[in-house]
């Protein structure tokens, strides 16, 4: 299992939803994000003024998630592209919910 942590500017929302549509990922957190880093123009505390970002989470099989690194570089119509959309894939070593039997120990290493 994976997790993709998508991140975009709010501009972009439109393309990131229709990305995972197109690949049928229906189960995903998405937060809103106030991101900072270094930017053109000085804002009135003379750093750079906040982007209003976007960042969706989804936990998926690894070819779903394979498949969502491939959409996110095949983007290319974005709302400023010294902001490009931005995925990052994480291995999921393990999982738990409350009210669960722990899963079944692997070999795996």
């Amino acid at each position: 299992m994976k997790m993709v942590m998508l991140l975009y500017l709010e501009g972009d929302e439109k393309c990131v939803e229709g990305l995972l549509a197109d690949l049928n990922v229906t189960a995903f957190s998405r937060v809103s994000v106030e991101g900072h880093g270094p930017s053109g123009s000085a804002g009135w505390y003379g750093s750079g003024a906040p982007f209003r970002s976007g960042m969706i989470m989804v936990f998926t099989e690894d070819d779903t998630a394979a498949a969502i690194m491939r959409g996110v570089q095949a983007c290319s119509a974005v709302e400023d592209p010294k902001h490009p959309i931005r995925a990052f894939l994480l291995g999921v070593e393990d999982a738990a919910a409350c009210g669960c039997s722990p899963p079944a120990p692997t070999n795996e290493r």
